[in-house]
């Protein structure tokens, strides 16, 4: 009878390994996902931090085909509307959560959190 005492830490083991490789992304756009980086405007993705209600940087430039992740820091939901320049609108996402959007055309884009009034932000493609 003591074989499965013997069985029961490593099986706790395993599943305390397998728990630690989920992913905890939500949200995402239909143009494409990338391996997100800290911001820069290099041939990464480019992250935009969401922390207290900011986008942060505010501005970013990108080259076409760049993908831009904007990732909620913050301990409240927020969203990614676009407002002109483009057509994106991402759902409500909470803490971790994330939404990415492939920039595949040159120009200017204004985007806004439909929560929070103020909160703004632009995009420069190139």
């Amino acid at each position: 009878m003591r074989r499965p005492l013997v069985l029961l830490p490593a099986l706790a083991a395993a599943a305390v390994l397998a728990a630690g490789c989920g992913s905890s992304s939500s949200g995402s756009s239909s143009t494409a996902t990338a391996t997100a980086k800290p911001a820069s405007s290099g041939g990464g993705a480019v992250v935009v931090s969401m922390k207290n209600i900011q986008f942060n940087p505010k501005d970013v430039t990108v080259k076409k085909g760049q993908t831009v992740e904007w990732r909620n820091d913050d301990s409240v939901a927020h969203n990614v509307t676009a407002q002109s320049g483009a057509s994106f609108k991402s759902a409500n996402f909470g803490n971790g959560g994330t939404f990415r959007y492939k920039a595949i055309k040159a120009g200017t884009i204004k985007y806004v959190c439909t929560i929070h009034p103020g909160m703004t932000g632009t995009l420069t493609v190139q």
